[in-house]
């Protein structure tokens, strides 16, 4: 059973969003690798490793545990997110210790292509702020690598506070959320 529930599944007036299911752990994986490439392509070393074959945030787990999101037109894949509940082997090292109690981790938020120039990725972060809500979660962590200014300026821009980097070269960022009513959770 789902330990979340959707305040809209409406994105914007093209796309929803749903769970990702099993069946979709294929194509979910193609549209990283192309984004990899594609970031490859810009000169970004971000996500090099899915390049390689090498998932570090598990993916195909991931969707079987219900943490990734589609995001479609009709049927077209247009873009994916990771949300996580619990910090992963990554977000332990690079967080430290502290706040993870309440935290969801956002992780490979890609958009298609096809997509592109339609302020998808803007529309997709709007959705994790307010169209879900898991039960106690009072913030949203991601991380982004240092050297990409377009990227850590978006998330500024999205109302995420950045909180340092890490010396690994990543930087984190936050949001804390409103306090909810529990009708709300």
């Amino acid at each position: 059973m789902a330990n979340y529930r959707y305040v809209t599944q409406k994105v914007n007036e093209e796309i929803r969003v749903r769970e990702a299911r099993p069946e979709d752990a294929a194509r979910v994986m193609e549209l990283l690798v192309q984004t990899a490439a594609w970031l490859r392509s810009m000169g970004s070393s971000q996500w090099g490793a899915l390049l390689e074959g090498n998932d570090y945030h598990h993916t195909e787990d991931a969707v079987r545990r219900g943490d990734v999101f589609v995001f479609e037109r009709e049927e077209e894949l247009a873009g994916v997110v990771m949300l996580l509940r619990q910090p992963s082997a990554w977000d332990l090292d690079l967080w430290g210790g502290e706040g993870h109690e309440g935290a969801v981790y956002v992780h490979r938020l890609a958009v298609s292509r096809l997509y592109r120039g339609r302020q998808l990725g803007r529309d997709m972060l709007a959705w994790v702020r307010s169209g879900i809500r898991f039960g106690g979660q009072d913030r949203i962590r991601l991380d982004c690598i240092a050297d990409n200014p377009v990227l850590n300026d978006f998330y500024t821009r999205m109302g995420f506070a950045h909180r340092g980097v890490s010396e690994g070269g990543f930087c984190k960022y936050e949001l804390l959320l409103p306090e909810r009513t529990p009708d709300l959770l």
